[in-house]
């Protein structure tokens, strides 16, 4: 199975990084991958075996799915690896730099066979992006 890599660097402190990735509040106002798309809704049981779901929406109505994950392992504040419905994982680290003052979030994902990987790439890339946005500029 392809796997792909999506990365960013947040200048916030890890605690921070780490809560807004995992705030049902916090993923409904930066989960989508472009203007025209939003998340009203996310649920977290943030712990092994838990479920992670976030509804995914056009804007314009046009369509919309839930995203839903299981966590597999979590090592508070540096790994979290969940299981999509499909079977695909999903594995996302933290990894503090102090010399900086930000945090490395690095995910990597099974690819699904239904998209190009380019396009996979370019649409988990542009929510992590609206995350690094939300936690420098909106929780700082």
């Amino acid at each position: 199975m392809t796997q792909i890599t999506i990365s960013t660097k947040i200048y916030a402190p890890l605690q921070t990084v780490r809560d807004a990735w995992t705030d049902p509040d916090a993923i409904t106002q930066r989960n989508y991958a472009s203007d025209d798309r939003h998340c009203p809704s996310a649920t977290v049981d943030f712990r092994i075996g838990g479920t992670y779901s976030a509804r995914m929406e056009a804007k314009d109505g046009s369509f919309g799915f839930d995203f839903v994950t299981i966590y597999d392992d979590i090592v508070d504040q540096q790994k979290i690896v969940s299981t999509m419905e499909d079977g695909r994982k999903i594995h996302t680290t933290f990894v503090e730099d102090g010399s900086c003052g930000c945090v490395t979030i690095t995910t990597t994902f099974d690819a699904e066979d239904q998209n190009d990987i380019d396009m996979q790439r370019s649409w988990r890339q542009a929510i992590l992006d609206n995350f690094t946005h939300y936690a420098e500029n909106i929780l700082q």
